[in-house]
């Protein structure tokens, strides 16, 4: 089920004009709150993680649902590189790790090394961090010579609930109105 999900994320991306708006951490969301937009959006709430890393904001347009997975992509500032949030109902382990295809590449093996508290795989020219939280995956996706490791390992590092500010920032600006 991962592998549709994470194949839509160039789809997602097409109509890169639009950035996100920034957003501070705090303590995680009103559950009210992330119960309404995860109906918004048509996923369980357990599914709605962001992250944050230097240079990158969330590209609000691509924050949704495909395959029953929470899905959100966040753009660098110059918009030059781009990697996707993908959130599923999955396991992931030392046993199935290298079985799981990496996206949209289904032809080519994966590569797994156990780092930290997460996975990193390689297929292909893709690669990702794969974190872990009881019984959902969060993977975080990008082509590997757009996006260098270190800035996968970051999001990975500060994968988390969204709190009050950065779950506004998911939503779409009311009105029309930009964020």
């Amino acid at each position: 089920m991962m592998r549709p999900a994470r194949a839509l994320l160039p789809l997602l991306l097409l109509p890169v004009l639009l950035t996100g708006c920034d957003a501070d951490s705090g303590t995680v969301a009103d559950s009210a709150d992330l119960d309404a937009a995860a109906r918004t959006w048509g996923v369980d709430p357990e599914l709605v993680y962001v992250t944050e890393v230097s240079g990158y904001t969330v590209f609000q347009a691509s924050v949704g649902e495909y395959e029953d997975e929470f899905v959100t992509a966040y753009l660098a500032e110059e918009r030059s590189t781009k990697f996707g949030l993908f959130t599923g109902h999955d396991s992931l382990t030392a046993e199935n790790c290298t079985k799981q295809p990496l996206g949209e590449v289904t032809d080519k093996p994966v590569t797994c090394e156990h780092d930290g508290d997460a996975w990193y795989r390689k297929a292909g020219e893709s690669h990702e961090y794969a974190v872990p939280f009881d019984a959902v995956v969060v993977h975080l996706i990008a082509d590997a010579d757009k996006v260098d490791r270190a800035v996968l390992r970051e999001a990975a590092e500060a994968v988390h609930r969204p709190d009050d500010t950065e779950l506004a920032a998911l939503l779409p600006a009311p009105d029309g109105a930009d964020t």
